[in-house]
């Protein structure tokens, strides 16, 4: 009887130190998703557009197939190699999330450019015979953008979650709490990308079908009102896509000892908002923004020049 007890009482330890070693995964990967939270907003924000103008049918396969690849991406190729980088290659961190940034600010600077100067113009221009692809062809393209970004966007969570975690946690400690990020923010992220897509359909479905008044009128509403959110939400991307872009660069740099970019930002938020963090982190993201856009501006022409040289124009490679 007393060995009994013994072998439940040493269950009981066991359980309480997995119990505390969990909580301590969660409360780590909520710390370090904080971190990442400006990479996240601009992953849910870009993604809706890949999906605009497919037939309702295609929309939730089309999310599934980015979905898919983005969680196979954090989990089964930049999990380890962040893991890699963490434990035998530090120093290479900040450049490759500088590389990242410098991604974002093209992207980003090339929408803005194409609504300043529309890109079927742009295409007419470069190609008159230019021929539109099949819904097949161009939903394989869209695809393939999107998971080009989603690789970006989740290489970048990733390090900046990798960054927030306790350094002094062992390998199997930050793997869990870097997984558990993984699968939680691809589900969050898709999950309402899912919903804003089919929001649509939702709302038309209320508005033939509703049971009640209100809700034919809020199911007309949503209809009406679909076309300004996408709009909106495309416009919140480019602006995310660019105020990331840019703080990882000044962030980035900023480890590596160049510091004059993050003192300048950091001393004109700090005096703007006096003391009030809001006024400071809005600052911040203005200026962070106003460099992604410059620093987009500048890529432009450079990547431009590199396309022809492998033999591939600006548009082809568009998404």
């Amino acid at each position: 009887m007393s060995g009994l007890l013994a072998l439940l009482d040493d269950v009981a330890a066991i359980a309480k130190v997995a119990s505390t070693s969990l909580d301590d995964i969660v409360g780590q990967a909520a710390k370090a998703g904080t971190k990442a939270a400006g990479a996240v907003i601009d992953d849910a924000a870009v993604t809706p557009k890949y999906v605009d103008g497919f037939a309702a049918a295609r929309e939730l396969p089309i999310v599934w197939k980015i979905a898919r690849a983005s969680a196979f991406n954090k989990l089964i190729i930049l999990l380890p190699v962040a893991l890699l980088l963490s434990q035998f290659a530090p120093w290479l961190i900040p450049p490759l999330l500088i590389l990242g940034g410098l991604y974002l600010c093209y992207e980003g600077a090339e929408k803005v450019w194409h609504w300043l100067v529309p890109h079927d113009t742009l295409a007419k221009i470069k190609d008159p015979a230019h021929t539109p692809l099949d819904a097949a062809h161009l939903e394989e393209q869209r695809v393939k953008g999107a998971i080009k970004t989603d690789f970006i966007l989740s290489a970048e969570i990733m390090t900046i979650a990798l960054s927030a975690i306790d350094p002094a946690g062992s390998v199997v400690f930050k793997a869990a709490v870097l997984a558990v990020i993984a699968i939680v923010i691809t589900a969050a992220v898709y999950g309402a990308v899912a919903i804003i897509v089919k929001a649509d359909d939702v709302g038309l479905h209320l508005a033939d079908s509703g049971r009640t008044a209100f809700g034919r009128k809020l199911g007309a509403a949503v209809v009406r009102g679909m076309p300004g959110f996408m709009t909106g939400l495309t416009v919140v991307g480019t602006a995310a896509m660019l105020w990331v872009g840019g703080n990882i660069v000044v962030h980035a740099l900023h480890e590596m000892g160049f510091h004059p970019p993050y003192d300048l930002i950091k001393g004109a938020a700090v005096a703007l908002g006096q003391g009030n963090a809001t006024i400071e982190w809005a600052v911040t993201a203005l200026l962070d923004g106003i460099l992604g856009v410059a620093l987009g501006l500048l890529l432009m022409p450079v990547i431009a020049q590199g396309l022809k040289l492998l033999g591939k124009t600006d548009d082809a490679a568009a998404h």
